[in-house]
């Protein structure tokens, strides 16, 4: 059974990047088809990979900003034909739209946000795109919910996202949790000047990741220490905000970051997250989580067990629920045992199942 993968686009480095790197371990021996690749803007581990781009990957200016591509990926994404028994499409709104004349395996991190949450994913982008996805609303739409029934199996990653799909496209999609990318187990590499101690926060820097909020909260958390790990359009506006209590460490290797969450004592997340993969990841490493009780945050934080939710983005709740989460003692069993429950065995094996039947 040959089995390929497709990706919407390999520029960053992301919660669905990560769920990538679980499929071809799944099915090491399968291609990835992108739109575009931007080697250094992701993880390093695609280097070993067999990646096949669409022909806008030849424009440097969209690999490095593949936001600027928008008005042309659904055409793009037509054109992306894979020969291939199950084509497992990782999607957040494009990839579910490439041919194949085999079977087609969707796996959903998000409905396309934005189609269905403009105002949160396009703030910030700039008025050509935001211009753009205003004009292309309409058509892109009636083709989204086309390539969503495409698919002969239709899988997602949080209860959150299944009942968007559920009232977007009609599907009743299957919910296979992806696991944590980021364990315990590997190379750890100090990073300078920082102290133990301190609280993390691990994303990329984009609107409707609310750090901002995050790092204004610590002007109430004077006695706290804040460490903020990813890049992204809102780093510059971050790094004003920040107080001298907050440091912007931009992107990190593995090694270094599996060395932050060991050394945290907590960790923050005010994103609007379909899944929320960090939270797991600190729980692998005994550190409880304050989270947006939003979406998939909801699946992978247990109140009360690996770490306390607040209602609003607001710097004020964050600061409050965060100062509890401090002062919480935590059981280093509930955490890693609820970190377990979302094994990469487990999501290997199940998915390996899917596909299996849906070849059949």
């Amino acid at each position: 059974m040959r089995v390929e993968i497709a990706h919407d686009y390999l520029t960053q480095r992301g919660g669905a990047e990560r769920v990538v790197l679980s499929m071809l371990g799944a099915f090491p021996d399968a291609r990835v088809h992108t739109l575009l690749y931007d080697p250094p803007g992701t993880f390093p581990e695609f280097a070993a990979a067999r990646v096949r781009t669409s022909p806008l990957s030849r424009i440097g200016l969209l690999r490095r900003n593949h936001r600027l591509a928008f008005p042309v990926l659904s055409g793009a994404t037509d054109r992306l034909r894979i020969d291939a028994d199950v084509v497992v499409c990782s999607s957040s709104g494009w990839a579910h739209g490439v041919r194949t004349p085999g079977a087609k395996v969707v796996y959903c991190h998000s409905p396309a946000r934005w189609l269905y949450q403009p105002e949160a994913y396009l703030r910030g982008a700039g008025a050509p795109v935001r211009f753009a996805a205003r004009v292309l609303r309409e058509p892109l739409v009636r083709w989204d919910k086309r390539a969503a029934h495409s698919a002969d199996r239709y899988v997602v990653n949080s209860t959150h996202v299944a009942h968007s799909v559920r009232d977007l496209y009609g599907i009743d999609p299957e919910v296979l949790p992806p696991p944590p990318a980021l364990t315990p187990h590997g190379k750890r590499e100090a990073v300078e000047d920082i102290e133990p101690g301190f609280v993390l926060c691990v994303s990329r820097l984009l609107p409707y990741k609310n750090v901002d909020a995050v790092v204004t909260a610590f002007g109430r958390l004077r006695d706290e220490r804040l460490v903020v790990v990813g890049d992204g359009p809102e780093r510059q506006r971050l790094a004003q905000l920040a107080g001298p209590n907050v440091t912007l460490l931009g992107r990190v290797g593995d090694a270094r970051l599996r060395w932050l969450y060991e050394h945290a004592a907590a960790l923050v997340v005010a994103s609007y997250e379909d899944y929320g993969l960090t939270p797991l990841e600190a729980a692998g490493f005994d550190k409880p989580t304050a989270a947006l009780r939003f979406g998939g945050l909801v699946d992978t934080v247990a109140d009360g067990e690996t770490g306390f939710f607040f209602g609003d983005a607001s710097p004020k709740e964050i600061a409050t629920v965060l100062g509890a989460v401090l002062r919480e003692r935590w059981s280093a069993v509930a955490l890693e045992a609820h970190a377990a429950r979302f094994s990469r065995e487990r999501f290997v094996g199940r998915l390996r199942e899917i596909v299996k039947a849906a070849a059949q």
